[in-house]
C-alpha cells in the first residue's frame, strides 16, 4: 500500500502531512475491502503503519521517553531499557527476527552503512545522535540485536550532575579550576559510568579564546563553543578500505593549531600520540579511558602506547605520563544505577615512581532496605601541587576546599 504511494515522497513531508496522506491511504483501503473499524483502532494502525513504514517500528514510544537512556533489543519478545539509572525488561514486541532488521535497515541507510554476513556489525547514529549498536547472525547467537544509547535533548550541565549527587559543590569548584587552568585530564570509568556526559560537562568549562579540535569514534560530544572543531573517526568501506582511526585524527589534528585536543575515549596506539600531544604545548586536554579504578587506567593506557609498535621501555612510557596527565576523574556506575565521581587524583612522581594522590573520594557505606547505594563524599586532606597553577591562572581555590573530612 505505502510503496504504491511512492514511500519516498511520504518520507520527505512535515510529520502533520505524512500522518494525513498514510491515514487517506489507510482510509482507501479499507473502503475498498469493505471493512470498518472504531476510530481508535484506526488511530493506532494508522500510528504503527507510520512508525515500520517512516520510523522505528515499536521502538518510537521508547526513543520518545526522555527518563530512557538506553534500549537493548535482545529479541523480538525481549526488549530492555535503562531507566533513571535502572534495568527493566519493557511489554514491547517487535513481530519477528524480520522485523528488527527492517528496523536497523532504517536506521543504518541514511548513512550508507550495510549490514550482512559479510559484516554482521554496525555502529551508527540516530537523526538527534543517540548512538546505535547493531549485530547479526553468525557473531549474534540468538538473531538480529540492537542497543541504542539515548542523548539528551539538552546536555548536563555542571549543576545538573552536582544535583543528581554525582558530586558535590566542592569537587565541581575543584574540576572547574582544573580545566580553567589547562590541566590534563584523564577521565575514567566503566561502560555506562557517564565517562561522555562529564567529559561533557568538563568541556563545557573551557574558557572563550581558544582553538579546541574534538575526536571522537562516534561523535557524541555536544558542548558550545566559537572555535570547535568536531572529528570523527570512519571505518572501513565494503572493500576494507578507506579507515580513518582516530590515530589518524590526533595526528592531523597536531597540525591545526589547537589549544586543547579533545579525545572522546581513546581504546588503542593513538594513546601514545595523545599523550605527545599532552606532552607538548597541548595542555588542557581531556580523553577518557575505559577502567575500574585509576590505578587500572594508567595499566590500561600503558599495554596501549605498547600497541603504538615503537620501541619504548616501561620506564620511557611511564615518563609519556607522568608528563602528560596530571589528574585522574575516577567515575563509576553503582548497583542502584547512580553515578558518582569516587575519585579525583593527582598524578606525580616520586623516587623514579608513579604515585596517585587522591584528593576527593567517594566512600561506600552498604545499601539501604530500599536497595539504594549509600556513602559519603570525603576530602583526604591531601592539598594538590596543581593548586599553584590553577592560582597561576587567577583562579582562585581556598585551600580550606581541601580540609581533611566529609563534604555536605
Amino acid at each position: 500500500m505505502i510503496g504504491e504511494a511512492n514511500l519516498e515522497s511520504i518520507i520527505r513531508l512535515e510529520p502533520q502531512e505524512r500522518k494525513q496522506t498514510i491515514e487517506r491511504l489507510v482510509v482507501q483501503m479499507l473502503e475498498e475491502e469493505r471493512v470498518i473499524i472504531p476510530r481508535s483502532e484506526m488511530d493506532q494502525i494508522i500510528q504503527r503503519i507510520i512508525n515500520d513504514s517512516v520510523g522505528y517500528g515499536p521502538l518510537e514510544s521508547l526513543l520518545k521517553d526522555d527518563d530512557i537512556t538506553e534500549i537493548m533489543v535482545n529479541g523480538p519478545t525481549d526488549i530492555f531499557i535503562e531507566k533513571k539509572g535502572k534495568l527493566s525488561k519493557t511489554d514491547t514486541n517487535f513481530k519477528d527476527e524480520e522485523h528488527i532488521r527492517h528496523i536497523i535497515d532504517r536506521i543504518i541507510a541514511p548513512i550508507g552503512r550495510r549490514v550482512d554476513e559479510s559484516s554482521p556489525m554496525v555502529d551508527a547514529r540516530l537523526p538527534d545522535g543517540s548512538r546505535v549498536n547493531a549485530s547479526i547472525p553468525p557473531v549474534s547467537l540468538n538473531g538480529p540485536i540492537l542497543s541504542i544509547r539515548k542523548f539528551n535533548k539538552e546536555p548536563f550541565s555542571m549543576e545538573d550532575l552536582i544535583d543528581f549527587g554525582s558530586f558535590t559543590p566542592e569537587m565541581g569548584e575543584f574540576l572547574e579550576a582544573l580545566v580553567k587552568a589547562k590541566t590534563n585530564i584523564l577521565v575514567s570509568g566503566g561502560t555506562g559510568s557517564g565517562k561522555t556526559t562529564l567529559l561533557n560537562v568538563l568541556s563545557a568549562s573551557i574558557p572563550s579564546g581558544e582553538r579546541i579540535v574534538t575526536i571522537e569514534d562516534m561523535a557524541e560530544l555536544r558542548f558550545k563553543y566559537d572555535n570547535l572543531v568536531r572529528m570523527e573517526a570512519r571505518p572501513p568501506n565494503m572493500e576494507g578500505t578507506g579507515e580513518i582511526t582516530i590515530r589518524h585524527l590526533v595526528k592531523n589534528a597536531l597540525r591545526m593549531r589547537p589549544d586543547r585536543i579533545i579525545v572522546g575515549e581513546v581504546r588503542s596506539s593513538e594513546a601514545l600520540d595523545m599523550l605527545q600531544a599532552m606532552n607538548t604545548g597541548h595542555e588542557g586536554s581531556l580523553t577518557t579511558v575505559h577502567a575500574n579504578t585509576p590505578k587500572d587506567a594508567l595499566g590500561r593506557l600503558e599495554a596501549m602506547v605498547i600497541m603504538s609498535g615503537l620501541p619504548l621501555s616501561v620506564d620511557v612510557i611511564r615518563d609519556y605520563f607522568v608528563g602528560a596527565i596530571e589528574m585522574i576523574v575516577q567515575i563509576t556506575r553503582l548497583p542502584d544505577g547512580q553515578r558518582k565521581i569516587v575519585s579525583i587524583a593527582e598524578m606525580a612522581e616520586e623516587d623514579g615512581k608513579i604515585v596517585i594522590n587522591e584528593i576527593f573520594r567517594y566512600r561506600k557505606e552498604g545499601v539501604s532496605v530500599h536497595g539504594d547505594s549509600l556513602g559519603q563524599f570525603e576530602a583526604t586532606g591531601y592539598i594538590p601541587k596543581a593548586l599553584d597553577k590553577i592560582r597561576g591562572f587567577g583562579v582562585d581555590v581556598p585551600s580550606t576546599l581541601f580540609q581533611e573530612g566529609t563534604l555536605l
